[in-house]
């Protein structure tokens, strides 16, 4: 999946040896003048909030045992994102713990969002902490966009007490940034804000999950790698070779980094939007009650999208209360270039919307009270979703059930164990991440993806992983084996790469390593081995081996 603040961009699939799957690039629109209002530290400012905690105690949320963001007094004392607890803990023993809660920031989020509502109208919730708002018109009424600025601030302030910052920019990715920097770009000086920045900074326009900005740090960390350290170096790369080498997150980050927007063009005309509705009788006053009936109003859009075979950019949430008032709130959302609106995916959104609708933290806004009578759905800027790949079998046409039921016709000829899928377990060398189970069943891994993997193999992943590893020799430029001694010196560089078959030797243009592994050290039969990445004349890179002396190929790099 390609994550984005409402990418609708190319999708990305996986493919069994961990390397993204390739799909048609989209071409970037014209940037619009967009205002981001950002509330800094919002995760931890409402957890914080929930839990009491007093606002000079440093603060930290926890995924696991892993920071993922901490407060600006913890910061100040040495705590970072990424830190592992006790080491968060040894940088500051006061340290408040709180949990991570996607539903609980959202929730809090929604007395923000009415507060800058009240000031521009069409306002879009990127994430909780994140609003994005149109800069043209509201700009015009309040004089400048400088002034425009100052009344979001102002407003939000007064209404919620939460201090934000705003940025205004050409394109999503330079107004988020001018957003945590306070500032408004000029028209047209996007590009040029954008160049300066590390190429770190992608990671401030994911709008998704953890797995999402996992994503975007591998891709960072390889750019890094390949001496791709800022935005304007990323820019000033072809779109079509960065496609070609980075597959479709590559061309999210380098349409992000050139200052483009992210919708499709406009070379169709916009589908009406697709909207379904129901009365809730009796009124819901509790937010399971109206997430039952939301979990079957998204599986019926879900339904109409695919029978239409549409992809959607916003969805727009509305209900009406007992009162007579009616609450509408549009949250960018992610279309199939990130994991597409599944039913899950809409309902998730919807009932943290109730809560923040249902809960006393929203009523404290305004005069939005009472029970909820009615609830909406809809699905707005639609596009064909024949645009986009969202996966190797599409769901749109039924592929997938017919593909599933010709594999069911197989198992039932040739055995349930006959038929494998693959899954991806933990492991720190490509055969032993490969997990076969037989397909249909839901086995889970026997070593958890998730964990980290102290002296794994650095992206990315070879393509193809052999099933026997190929005896070879590798030989320095004088003709004499390479040898790895105990302490990781090598004899001599590789030079060539003679196979037992015979063939043609192949000179070694580029390599990199070793890297040792030595696994169950502590048993009778300990495993050590050392990797060796080389790059052949003829263009083929292959993941070499060495065990007692003796390399093989395991695995061949595209």
């Amino acid at each position: 999946m390609t994550p984005s603040i409402g990418s609708t961009g190319p999708s990305m699939s996986t493919s069994p040896s961990g390397s993204p799957a390739r799909s048609a690039p989209t071409r970037p629109v014209a940037p619009t003048r967009t205002a981001v209002l950002w509330v800094p530290d919002w995760p931890v400012l409402a957890a914080m909030r929930v839990a009491d905690v007093p606002a000079h105690t440093p603060a930290v949320i926890l995924d696991g045992h892993q920071v993922v963001a901490a407060s600006a007094t913890a910061r100040s004392q040495g705590v970072r994102r990424g830190m592992r607890r006790r080491r968060a803990q040894e940088c500051c023993p006061e340290v408040a713990l709180l949990a991570l809660d996607e539903a609980r920031d959202a929730r809090e989020f929604e007395p923000v969002a009415a507060a800058a509502e009240s000031v521009v109208a069409g306002v879009e919730i990127a994430r909780p902490g994140l609003l994005l708002l149109p800069a043209g018109g509201p700009a015009r009424y309040h004089g400048s966009e400088t002034a425009l600025a100052e009344a979001l601030v102002a407003r939000v302030v007064e209404r919620t007490g939460d201090e934000a910052q705003v940025g205004v920019a050409d394109g999503i990715l330079a107004a988020v940034l001018a957003a945590r920097g306070d500032r408004v770009v000029a028209p047209g000086g996007s590009p040029a804000y954008l160049a300066g920045h590390p190429v770190g900074e992608l990671v401030h326009a994911v709008a998704g999950d953890a797995a999402e900005r996992r994503a975007v740090g591998d891709l960072v960390d390889l750019l890094g790698r390949l001496g791709v350290r800022s935005l304007g170096a990323l820019a000033a790369l072809p779109p079509e070779s960065v496609h070609a080498r980075f597959g479709a997150l590559g061309a999210w980050a380098h349409r992000l980094a050139t200052g483009a927007d992210l919708r499709p063009p406009a070379r169709r005309r916009l589908e009406p939007d697709v909207e379904v509705f129901t009365e809730l009788d009796p009124p819901a006053e509790r937010v399971d009650v109206a997430t039952f009936a939301a979990r079957r109003l998204a599986e019926d859009l879900h339904d109409q999208l695919v029978r239409r075979s549409l992809s959607a950019g916003r969805l727009r949430i509305t209900a009406r209360t007992e009162a007579g008032d009616d609450l509408d709130r549009v949250w960018r959302c992610g279309d199939d270039a990130m994991g597409g609106l599944t039913p899950a995916r809409i309902t998730e959104r919807v009932r943290w919307q109730l809560e923040g609708w249902l809960t006393a933290a929203s009523l404290q806004v305004g005069a939005r009270t009472g029970n909820l009578v009615a609830l909406g759905i809809a699905a707005e800027e639609l596009t064909p979703a024949g645009a986009q790949q969202p996966r190797l079998w599409g769901t749109s046409s039924g592929e997938d059930h017919r593909a599933r039921r010709a594999l069911g016709r197989v198992q039932g000829i040739l055995g349930g164990d006959a038929v494998l899928s693959v899954q991806l377990q933990g492991g720190r060398d490509p055969r032993d991440r490969v997990h076969l189970v037989p397909f249909g069943e839901s086995a889970p891994p026997a070593r958890d993806p998730a964990l980290p993997w102290p002296g794994a193999l650095p992206s990315p992943a070879p393509a193809s992983v052999l099933t026997e590893p190929e005896d070879v020799t590798v030989l320095d430029a004088a003709g004499r084996p390479v040898v790895v001694g105990s302490r990781l010196g090598m004899s001599a560089p590789p030079a060539t790469v003679h196979r037992a078959d015979g063939a043609r030797p192949g000179a070694v243009r580029g390599w990199a390593g070793p890297w040792p592994v030595a696994e169950r050290w502590w048993t009778a039969a300990p495993r050590r081995r050392v990797h060796l990445q080389v790059v052949l004349d003829d263009g083929t890179g292959l993941l070499l081996a060495a065990t007692r002396g003796s390399w093989a190929v395991e695995a061949i790099y595209d």
